[in-house]
C-alpha cells in the first residue's frame, strides 16, 4: 500500500478520474450504438452510413496516434502487462481497432494494483499511461466524430444524444485540466471551485455552438458538410500558421495540424505558446460564424414556418447569447482561476541528448513528454 494515507487519498482519487473516463467512453459508444439503430430502424439510410464513415474515420484516427506514439517511444513497454504482445501483436491490435482498449485495460490494472499495494511502482506507471490515454480520448471526442454525430441525430430530433454527448465531453475536459495540473507545483494546484468554473464554461460554449450547427442542419442539412469543408480549411491553415511541435516527425506534425483543425471546428484549446491573441481571433470567428448560422436558420424558418418553433428570432438570439454568456465565464476563470506559468516552474522535464534517460529511473507522470507540451501551451504566460 502507498506509503502514507495521503497517498492513498491520491491514488484513489486518480483511479476515481479513471473510472469516470472509463465510463464516459463506454457511455459514448453505447449511445453512438444507439443513435446508428435509430437512424436504421427510421430506414435513413444515408445519415446512418454517414454515422458509420464517420465512427470509422474516427477510430482509424486515434489508432494512428496510438501506433505513432508506440514508434516515437521505440516501443519501450512500462510494464510487464504491456510486453505480452509482440510487436507484430501489438501492430494488429491497432489494425483491428483494438489498440486504445488495451491501453484502457491496462491502465485500470496498474491503477488496481496499486491500490492494493502488491506495486508501489504502479502508481507512476499508470499515471503515465493515464496521460496518453487522456490526449487519445481527446483527439477521439473532438475529431470527426465529435462534429458530425453530434449534429446529424439532433437534425433528425434525437435531442438525447446531443445533450448526453455535451455533458460527456463537458465532464471530459474536466478530467483532462485536472490531469493537465499533475505538472503543477502544489502551491499552484487549484480547488474545487475552478473545476466547476471550468466544467460552466465548457458546458455552456459546447451547448452553443451544437444548437448552432444543429438548427442550420434541420433546414438546411446537406450544406453543413460544405459549412464543415469551409471553416476546417479555414482552422488548418490558422494551425499552420500558429507553428504546432507536437509530434516528432513531419508528416505526424501535418496530421495533428489536420485534427487541430477539427477539433476547432468545435472548441479551442492551445496547440503553442503565445496563443492569447489567437483565441481572441478564434472566439470572434466562431462567434460570427454563429450568429451566422443562426441568421440563416430564422431565414429558413420565417419562409417556411414551423408550428415546432413559434419564435426563432428569440431562439436564435438565445443560442448567441448563451455562447457570450460562455465567454464570460471563460474570462471569469482565466482571471481568477487559471494558474500562468514559465516552461522552467513546471514539474517534470523532457528528456534530451544533453539528458539522457536513465533506464533504471523510476517512471514519472509527469515524463510524459506529450503532456508536457500540453501542459506548457496550457499554462504559459505568454
Amino acid at each position: 500500500m502507498p506509503g502514507s494515507e495521503d497517498e492513498f487519498k491520491c491514488c484513489t482519487q486518480d483511479f476515481l478520474f479513471t473510472c469516470v473516463d472509463l465510463l464516459l467512453f463506454l457511455l459514448d459508444i453505447g449511445v453512438d450504438i444507439w443513435a446508428a439503430v435509430s437512424l436504421y430502424k427510421q430506414e435513413a439510410y444515408v445519415y446512418f452510413s454517414l454515422l458509420l464513415l464517420f465512427l470509422l474515420g474516427s477510430s482509424m484516427l486515434v489508432q494512428v496516434y496510438s501506433w505513432l506514439w508506440y514508434r516515437y517511444d521505440d516501443f519501450k513497454m512500462k510494464t510487464k502487462i504491456e510486453k505480452k504482445p509482440s510487436q507484430c501483436q501489438l501492430k494488429l491490435l491497432h489494425v483491428f481497432q483494438l489498440g486504445i482498449f488495451f491501453g484502457l485495460f491496462h491502465d485500470d490494472i496498474c491503477v488496481f494494483i496499486v491500490l492494493y499495494g502488491k506495486d508501489a511502482d504502479a502508481e507512476s506507471v499508470a499515471k503515465f499511461l493515464r496521460q496518453d490515454l487522456r490526449i487519445l480520448h481527446f483527439i477521439e471526442m473532438f475529431s470527426v466524430k465529435s462534429t458530425f454525430v453530434l449534429t446529424l441525430p439532433l437534425a433528425l430530433s434525437s435531442v438525447l444524444k446531443a445533450i448526453g454527448s455535451t455533458l460527456s465531453i463537458a465532464s471530459f475536459l474536466t478530467t483532462y485540466d485536472h490531469s493537465m495540473r499533475t505538472f503543477l507545483p502544489e502551491k499552484e494546484k487549484h480547488h474545487m471551485i475552478s473545476l466547476v468554473f471550468y466544467f460552466i464554461w465548457n458546458l455552456v460554449l459546447i451547448s452553443s455552438r451544437i444548437a448552432a450547427l444543429a438548427l442550420f442542419a434541420s433546414v438546411l442539412p446537406c450544406f453543413i458538410f460544405a459549412h464543415f469543408i469551409c471553416s476546417w480549411l479555414v482552422l488548418f491553415f490558422f494551425a499552420w500558421r500558429s507553428k504546432t511541435n507536437f509530434m516528432e516527425d513531419p508528416r505526424g506534425e501535418w496530421l495533428y495540424r489536420t485534427t487541430v483543425g477539427l477539433i476547432w471546428y468545435f472548441n479551442w484549446f492551445s496547440v503553442a505558446k503565445g496563443m492569447r491573441i489567437r483565441s481572441v481571433l478564434y472566439h470572434a470567428y466562431i462567434l460570427i460564424d454563429i450568429c451566422i448560422l443562426c441568421g440563416l436558420w430564422c431565414w429558413k424558418m420565417s419562409t417556411d414556418p414551423s408550428d415546432f418553433v413559434t419564435h426563432p428570432l428569440t431562439t436564435a438570439a438565445c443560442v448567441v447569447a448563451v455562447y457570450v454568456l460562455g465567454l464570460l465565464f471563460k474570462v471569469i476563470y482565466y482571471t481568477f482561476f487559471h494558474p500562468n506559468l514559465d516552461k522552467d516552474k513546471l514539474k517534470g522535464a523532457t528528456i534530451t541528448e544533453e539528458q539522457p534517460e536513465e533506464e533504471e529511473r523510476p517512471l514519472k507522470a509527469t515524463d510524459n513528454k506529450r503532456m508536457r507540451k500540453l501542459a506548457e501551451n496550457f499554462f504559459s504566460r505568454t
